[in-house]
Order: structure tokens, then sequence, then C-alpha cells
């Protein structure tokens, strides 16, 4: 049977396109389900109607930007109301590929306040407990979504990836890590490990109601070891 901890976990991987988060957002996930952890894998755009919608315009022609605005965070409650919400209160650890950094940093390089974006998801959207940021050269990223698909689309390009890119690097939050992409998969994974594991003993530390005992087997279940019986 998976376990659970309090309150759950949320963990979003975020970066430019081609820069590996969602290999990341599969290893980690791996590796906290062979722990015995119960963790789901999402990811944005989702697979909903205004996520199917974004994916298409990807490739078929992109929407304006107030459209792809108002498509994504319509995608994003949708999300949060539907899997992240209910995950969480379920005590299960849920990993997002993007979550509503992305949109501040692709809708901030069309021309948006991104200040005012962060507000405007942070109204709407439960913040992680862990922001990851892998950070990679746009050349870099370009030349792996290639490989990738065989193809680039219209959110793919240079300027984008760069403008882009900025703003990810100007995110300030106390629970951000940021990661260079140019380090090898295995070696990602683990520090991305590393990160869950401090921010996790640090929150269940500090969730209010809990006996030490119960403290203590849920920092004994993040690490896959058995919890302690009375």
């Amino acid at each position: 049977m998976s376990q659970t901890i309090p309150g759950g976990f949320l963990i979003a991987i975020e970066g430019i396109d081609g820069a590996g988060k969602s290999v990341q957002a599969h290893e980690v996930g791996k590796v906290l389900r062979e722990r015995g952890l119960d963790c789901i894998l999402t990811h944005e755009p989702t697979s909903g109607p205004w996520g199917r919608k974004l994916r298409e315009s990807a490739v078929n022609g992109r929407l304006s930007p107030e459209e792809e605005l108002e498509a994504f965070m319509e995608d994003r409650k949708q999300h949060v109301h539907e899997v992240i919400r209910p995950a969480l209160s379920a005590g299960k650890i849920v990993i997002t590929d993007r979550y509503y950094f992305s949109t501040v940093a692709y809708q901030g390089a069309r021309g948006f306040d991104p200040n005012d974006l962060l507000k405007q998801n942070e109204a709407i959207a439960i913040e992680p407990n862990l922001l990851v940021v892998i950070d990679l050269d746009p050349q870099t990223a370009l030349a792996r979504v290639g490989n990738r698909d065989g193809r680039t689309n219209d959110f793919e390009t240079i300027t984008q990836q760069s403008r882009s890119r900025d703003i990810f690097l100007a995110i300030r939050k106390p629970y951000l890590v940021l990661l260079d992409g140019n380090a090898p998969r295995q070696e990602l994974r683990d520090q991305i490990l590393v990160a869950f594991s401090r921010f996790a003993v640090e929150r269940i530390a500090a969730l209010p109601g809990l006996t030490p005992r119960q403290r203590l087997n849920a920092i004994l279940t993040i690490h896959g070891t058995k919890p302690m019986e009375d």
C-alpha cells in the first residue's frame, strides 16, 4: 500500500522548453514510488479542453496574447480544482511538469507584466512546496527539442526562449531551487531528491497538530523507511 504524508507535498518542475523537465519529473517520481510513497505525475497544459486548445495552437497558429493567457488561467483553475488540491488533501506527493511559473515566464515574454501574472496565478493556484527551475541556455535547449521531435514550433524560438529564461531567473521564492540543466541526468535527479528531503522535513516539522511520533513517522516515510510502531 502506498504511503501518504500529512498535507501532501507539491513539487513544480520548471524551465524553458528542452531543459529536461519531463525527464526529471518521471525520474523523481519513479524514486519516490520505489520508496512506497503515493506520488502522482501531472503536467500543464493539461489534457483537458483548455489544455488541448493550447497544444493545438502551438502547432496550428498561436493564439493572441490575451486569448492564450485566458486559456492558461482556465486550464490551471481546472487543474488545481480537479487534480492538485484533491491529491494534496489525500496526503499524496504531486509532481507537476510545468506550473504557473511557466505562464509568468512565457506570457511575460509576450508583453504582460511578470509580477502581475504572478499575483493573478497565486490568487487561483496552490503555491508549491518545492519549485525546481532547471536552467539551460536557449540554443542548447532548442537543439534538444529538435532532436526530440524533429521540428520546432512557434513557442520554441531563440528570442522567446531567451526572454522566458530571463524571467525564470528573476523569480525569487524561498522554496525555489535553481539547477544547471547541463548536469548529467542522474545528478539532476539526485539534487531534486535532496531538495525534496530538505523541504519536506521542514514542512513536516512546522505542521501544527502533530505529535512528535507522527512527525517522526512522516519523516521516515518520505525516505522510504518503515514508520515506528508504538
